[in-house]
């Protein structure tokens, strides 16, 4: 009897018996891993190669993310460059523009494996992810194996309340990452920078989602390993990138580029200037608006109020920060008809569209595009506009 009250106690609790928030913790600790094992492993080294990683976390990753995702390194790499490739446009695997947010929330992992399947995605894509013997013979070949050899480790560890911490995490990455993610860091949220796609960051600050929740920034820097851009953000996966770096496991190849200025301004802009706002162009946009915002304000209160009232700073400082190609209609018909009516604004949005052009890398050599900018800064000192004259200086004292 005394054997069978073992067993069957066991199979109650397991080898060990937690109290009720013990096993929370563990759950939120398990989950914390698999979502490490995502940022880190599949998206910032893998996907991105923007950092390298010691073979011991790697190894471990790889069979963390098959035990509890059962993803093949090779097709997450190859579905979300594809993801780049065509963000929030037609081929875009997973868009919640494409395919609506409700269907993203929903069904995020389904199209995850719809696109999967296509042989082509991976061939096109997925170049440069391992493909050693374990990669052809286990993790792809058995891919759902080690969700059941999980789902084996938890009960024999926690009981039959292993079978629920099991669950959680199955669905943790396809509703963060799937949905939240994929779905909603596309659709809602703030953007620090407005590069050409609609991704944006969801909160400044994340624990559950390890710093992807900062999707803008990465979008506008995806070779970066680090999401966070300003000082009140907070990127959880950085944080165990800096310690496992510390630990000589990982290695990081790209950050966030930094943008420095020199004491005095350069007489003319150089080739270290042009390097600095090709570089920094998303940020360099919203210092534009900054500095021209005193005087935009002040020509936008001269127009008429039906004019006017589509151009209050608070609803349209983005047409400054935003390059032409990226307005909407309504706002290209609204910067138009404040042009016809104000000479200084018509000059304030031509220097930016051709601001744009110029950091837009055009078929110009490199010569060539210094010496635009040169031309650019001349115009800008002598328009008569002040604030347009400082951001010239501004450039003229930028490098990386």
């Amino acid at each position: 009897m005394s054997i069978l009250n073992y067993f069957l106690n066991w199979l109650g609790h397991g080898f060990f018996d937690l109290p009720w928030w013990g096993y929370i913790l563990v759950t939120l600790g398990l989950t914390h891993i698999t979502i490490l094992t995502v940022t880190i492993f599949l998206h910032r080294c893998q996907a991105h190669r923007a950092i390298e990683l010691h073979a011991i976390p790697s190894h471990f990753f790889r069979l963390w993310a098959w035990m509890t995702t059962g993803m093949v390194t090779k097709e997450w790499a190859a579905i979300h460059r594809k993801h780049h490739a065509y963000a929030d446009r037609e081929g875009d695997p997973h868009s919640p523009h494409i395919y609506g947010l409700k269907e993203l929330m929903l069904r995020g992992a389904e199209l995850y494996k719809e696109e999967a399947k296509n042989k082509e995605t991976a061939i096109k894509y997925g170049n440069g992810t391992p493909d050693d013997w374990l990669e052809r013979n286990v993790y792809s070949k058995y891919d759902s194996l080690g969700i059941w050899l999980m789902l084996a480790i938890n009960v024999m560890l926690f009981g039959v309340i292993g079978i629920t911490i099991w669950a959680v995490q199955m669905i943790w990455i396809p509703f963060f990452a799937a949905g939240v993610i994929n779905g909603l860091g596309h659709w809602f949220g703030y953007r620090n920078f407005e590069n050409p796609d609609k991704a944006t960051n969801l909160v400044p600050w994340g624990i559950f989602i390890g710093g992807e929740e900062l999707h803008n920034n990465h979008h506008t820097f995806a070779t970066s390993a680090k999401f966070s851009a300003k000082w009140y953000e907070f990127d959880l996966g950085w944080m165990w990138i800096r310690i496992m770096e510390m630990c000589k496991l990982a290695k990081v190849k790209k950050t966030i580029p930094e943008m420095y200025t020199t004491k005095a301004p350069k007489m003319l802009p150089d080739m270290q200037n042009l390097e600095a706002i090709v570089t920094n162009r998303y940020e360099l946009a919203v210092k534009f608006a900054r500095d021209l915002k005193a005087d935009y304000k002040t020509e936008v209160a001269k127009l008429k109020s039906s004019v006017a009232d589509k151009l209050s700073w608070s609803k349209a400082k983005t047409l400054l920060i935003k390059d032409k190609e990226l307005l909407t209609p309504s706002e290209q018909s609204t910067v138009e008809q404040a042009c016809k009516q104000s000479p200084v604004l018509q000059k304030i949005f031509a220097m930016r569209e051709e601001l744009s052009k110029l950091w837009a890398r055009s078929t110009l050599t490199k010569e060539e595009l210094v010496k635009a900018l040169q031309d650019w800064c001349k115009r800008a000192e002598e328009s008569g506009i002040e604030s347009l004259r400082n951001f010239s200086l501004r450039l003229r004292s930028v490098h990386c």
